[in-house]
């Protein structure tokens, strides 16, 4: 296992055994700089010989693959999981204040002229992928002399996935092409009848339902299908919203990825002028040349240009989480009108959400806690370690972040799948 080196000036310098590390921290000529992962600091000057370090980033949307190689070994390799969540917690956000505008606030004029949006605006779920990847590299190089980055960047064409034989001025004339709007085109596809009873209710009036949440799904023809107002009621009122899949997968995560590669590489190019960028077909020649599995890992190695450096590490899982929940109110009310507080305490005996405690000898994170002081225990991979822990058998060991990190064993399935 690598121990992770930076010298009085906090500046990386290459890793180092347990061995040393531990001889070094007892003739106390090193402290202790960050427990995960695992970094001291030196308390003299040393010499700064310095091997070619390459990371490689296999950019993505649900999760980031990292691997920084020498020509021999792998140094470090981790998985980040991204949060995947923010999309339904703005359309809760904006359900909430839509409601209450109407229900609290005289009414006002609409206001369109300020709300310009500056340029390089990004949607806040992909802003807050694009600020992952930025601050997993920066991370890395805090701890790691690292002279080279690569990052794939992946673009898709999500016209010729839909159509695969598509080209030339084809790609200007889609399917709503003659249309007014969505809706229209729906109904016209579904040739104006109910797709769940076949027109046997009589019902003349025909609405358009979505299949996914609108939240989630979107207003894409792909979900959305033609229902008589009866059926739709009666789907609805009796909870058969998933009775319907969609027609074809969801392309969300292309197009989120297409956006993201270029902001990805300008915003790391500011910092690290030695970013390079490589492309999904030579990752892929690569791994099939060498004979390698599929695995954001093993991908994330090959992108650094040393697909066949030995790993005798064990890797890192990285999880995403929010900071707070900002909700004041649960979005639900119950019987009376009185809608519950969703405010919880910060701390409960000490302890806070996403807290990495140790209990009966083992590093776990809090995942749920209760005013009495029993705390819901797991892993970053979701395995429960405890249901109900009593607080007297937990030791603090780092508090919550944003970032949470995990020693993965080698071997493990949350390291090897992608």
């Amino acid at each position: 296992m690598n121990v992770y080196v930076v010298n009085q000036r906090e500046e990386p310098l290459m890793p180092t055994r347990p061995q040393k590390a531990r001889k070094l921290l007892k003739q106390e000529k090193a402290k202790v700089y960050k427990r995960t992962p695992f970094t001291i600091q030196l308390q003299y000057p040393t010499g700064e010989n310095k091997q070619d370090i390459s990371l490689g980033v296999d950019a993505g949307t649900k999760s980031i693959g990292l691997s920084a190689t020498t020509d021999k070994e792998v140094l470090l390799e981790s998985e980040v999981k991204l949060r995947t969540d923010i999309q339904d917690i703005l359309s809760t956000r904006r359900s909430a204040r839509r409601a209450r505008r109407s229900r609290k606030t005289r009414y006002r004029q609409p206001r369109f002229r300020n709300r310009k949006k500056e340029k390089g605006w990004l949607a806040p779920s992909i802003q807050n992928k694009v600020d992952m990847h930025v601050k997993v590299i920066n991370l890395l190089h805090e701890i790691l002399p690292i002279k080279n980055v690569v990052i794939e960047a992946a673009q898709f064409d999500t016209q010729k996935i839909k159509n695969p034989s598509i080209t030339g001025d084809l790609y200007q004339k889609g399917d709503q092409l003659g249309f007014w709007n969505v809706r229209e085109y729906v109904l016209f596809r579904d040739n104006h009848t109910c797709q769940h009873c076949k027109g046997k209710s009589k019902d003349v009036i025909l609405n358009v339902h979505h299949i996914e949440s609108r939240n989630t799904g979107g207003n894409s023809p792909a979900n959305l299908i033609c229902l008589c107002e009866t059926c739709h009621k009666l789907i609805h009122q009796e909870g058969k919203e998933h009775l319907f899949k969609r027609q074809t997968s969801s392309l969300k995560d292309a197009s989120q990825m297409t956006v993201m590669r270029w902001c990805i590489y300008n915003h790391v190019k500011r910092t690290y002028p030695h970013v390079k960028l490589t492309y999904g077909f030579v990752t892929k020649h690569t791994r099939i040349h060498h004979g390698l599995e599929k695995t954001h890992l093993m991908d994330a190695r090959c992108i650094s240009g040393n697909p066949l450096a030995v790993r005798k590490e064990r890797t890192f899982l990285f999880k995403q989480v929010r900071r707070n929940n900002r909700q004041l109110h649960k979005f639900t009310t119950p019987k009376g009108g009185k809608r519950k507080n969703n405010k919880a305490e910060k701390l409960v005996k000490d302890f806070q959400l996403f807290d990495k405690v140790q209990f009966n000898g083992k590093d776990c994170f809090i995942f749920g806690r209760r005013k009495t002081g029993y705390f819901d225990l797991r892993l970053l991979d979701g395995t429960r370690i405890h249901k109900s822990a009593n607080y007297k058998k937990l030791r603090a060991v780092e508090k919550a972040n944003t970032l949470l990190i995990q020693i993965q064993r080698k071997g493990s399935a949350g390291c090897l799948l992608s």
